[in-house]
């Protein structure tokens, strides 16, 4: 057990990302390496669920977003190298910590409201 801290200790957080939730909407922004070129790339959806414990290195937060009629999917690890920037673009309100149930959602049942600030 000793040897799993030293590593996770070792690889901590590469960098800092904004505090968010299931329900958020996010932009991330990733490398993308073709060959020897590289190139940024976003992803804007809803998280839908956040995974592993806090600030460790296998973390990880699953984005989804609608491309034309099809849902696309991404996992992304919160240690990845990849990872330019994650902008949070709203703040939503939901009760759950894994909205899968967006899944099975379209048009106007899928959104999620915005969260009141006070």
């Amino acid at each position: 057990m000793n040897l799993i801290k030293e590593i996770h200790n070792e690889l901590g957080t590469a960098h800092s990302l904004p505090e968010f939730g299931a329900g958020d909407t996010v932009a991330v922004t990733y490398k993308i390496k073709e060959g020897d070129k590289e190139r940024l790339q976003v992803f804007q959806g809803i998280v839908i669920q956040k995974r592993g414990g806090n600030n460790t290195p296998t973390e990880t937060f699953t984005v989804r977003k609608m491309s034309g009629t099809v849902g696309v999917e991404r996992i992304f690890p919160m240690a990845s190298p990849f990872i330019e920037e994650v902008k949070v673009m709203k703040k939503g309100k939901v009760r759950r910590a894994r909205i899968f149930y967006q899944r099975e959602r379209t048009g106007k049942s899928a959104r999620i409201k915005d969260k009141r600030r006070f």
